[in-house]
């Protein structure tokens, strides 16, 4: 294991980005004080986003704000930018600052390419930082992996769903989703 890593803080990180050294068209995100160039995104991925954000907003409304591919700060050194966060409530729409872990109801990531490190780094991730919920949209498997009770060692809940499921977040018992509606028609 390398110990004289030097870590990029999240406010280092948008320093380098006023100053132009990423190019405009880059996917990038910080994770444990690390840039991690994102893959690219698939049709399968962008309809599956919409997909989801449209369902939400069908069956949550006006009780959270959905951001799409925004920046959610974890940590003083962990940034990332989830494909969904449902998020609490801002009067300034997050317009001074980035939703903390506190301020998060739901991650939810879409995996076409990315499950691999969906599961591994992001979900340990989210999981330190006490994201109480997370999931990952498997389009290419057509299934749902559910994280929930987090914990610095990591979920202490791990559901792996089938599409045939019908499931609620837990901030909202009342908002059922048939995961197989989240997911591409076949």
């Amino acid at each position: 294991m390398l110990t004289n890593i030097r870590l990029i803080s999240v406010q280092e990180y948008h320093q380098m980005a006023e100053m132009g050294i990423f190019h405009p068209e880059e996917r990038l995100e910080l994770i444990a004080g690390q840039i991690i160039r994102m893959s690219a995104k698939g049709t399968a991925h962008e309809s599956a986003i919409t997909r989801t954000e449209r369902l939400l907003r069908q069956r949550l409304g006006d009780k959270v704000l959905l951001r799409i591919q925004s920046p959610v700060q974890l940590d003083d050194y962990s940034e990332p930018e989830p494909d969904i966060s449902v998020v609490k409530l801002n009067p300034l729409d997050y317009e001074d600052h980035d939703p903390n872990a506190s301020e998060v109801f739901l991650l939810i990531e879409i995996a076409d390419s990315s499950l691999k490190y969906d599961r591994e780094v992001k979900a340990n991730a989210y999981a330190k930082s006490g994201i109480i919920e997370y999931w990952i949209l498997d389009v290419n498997g057509r299934k749902l992996y559910m994280y929930r009770l987090p914990s610095p060692d990591g979920y202490h809940s791990e559901s792996i769903l089938a599409e045939d499921v019908t499931i609620s977040p837990l901030a909202f018992g009342d908002c059922a989703i048939a995961i197989r509606e989240l997911l591409r028609k076949i």
